[in-house]
């Protein structure tokens, strides 16, 4: 088990090591950062984007959550900190792609499905449940289509309704329109299975989620 001290003694090894052999490239990413690709991915411990898309520091811009969820678009007060980070994303470092990564074993899908947070109060579930209601929706869906929840079929129908609904969610923003529309901006969407390590992608004509080959 990692703890704070573990980390520390890796920051030495990258400090002595990784930093050292790549000291140009740190020096270019002191002077700004310019990713092509900004990756939605959800917060579990066990799936890193950097690590299974083997990309180096200043690849990819990278904003994670529960079940990797995209709010839709909206205007009301608040600290919209999803929307915020991709309108820098998409404004400003001017991302030419936006990769929405589910996972298997999701354990915020797997609370959608079972609606296991209803009720609760903020600090003991509600901020969790409030959340993950945005699949409401697609969580009755995948409920009708199938009799045993805690089966592989229907968790693995969650987590990727999941990322077409942050998908569709994204197309609600305006700017996102307008550059899809211009063909200056690419949404993705990718599912990767932490118990086999295959990545799926979804395909946009079938609408499917295919292994990436």
């Amino acid at each position: 088990m990692t703890h704070f001290a573990d980390m520390i003694e890796g920051y030495r090894r990258f400090r002595n090591g990784g930093w050292q052999e790549q000291r140009d490239r740190w020096n270019e990413l002191a002077e700004g950062q310019s990713p092509k690709v900004m990756v939605i991915a959800c917060s579990d411990s066990r799936v890193e984007p950097s690590q299974i898309f083997d990309t180096s520091p200043g690849e990819i811009f990278v904003v994670r959550n529960v079940a990797a969820l995209v709010p839709p678009f909206e205007t009301t007060p608040g600290r919209h900190g999803v929307s915020a980070a991709l309108e820098f994303a998409v404004q400003f470092l001017k991302v030419e792609e936006i990769v929405v990564m589910g996972h298997g074993l999701c354990g915020g899908c797997h609370a959608a499905l079972h609606k296991s947070m209803e009720g609760a109060e903020p600090g003991r579930g509600g901020f969790i449940a409030d959340w993950i209601a945005l699949l409401d929706d697609a969580s009755d869906e995948v409920r009708a289509g199938h009799s045993d929840l805690d089966s592989r079929d229907a968790g693995r129908a969650m987590e990727m309704a999941a990322v077409r609904v942050s998908l569709a969610n994204l197309r609600t923003f305006p700017c996102i329109q307008e550059k899809e529309a211009r063909g200056t901006l690419k949404l993705r969407g990718a599912f990767f299975a932490i118990s086999d390590g295959i990545l799926h992608v979804l395909d946009d004509a079938s609408g499917e989620f295919r292994p990436a080959t």
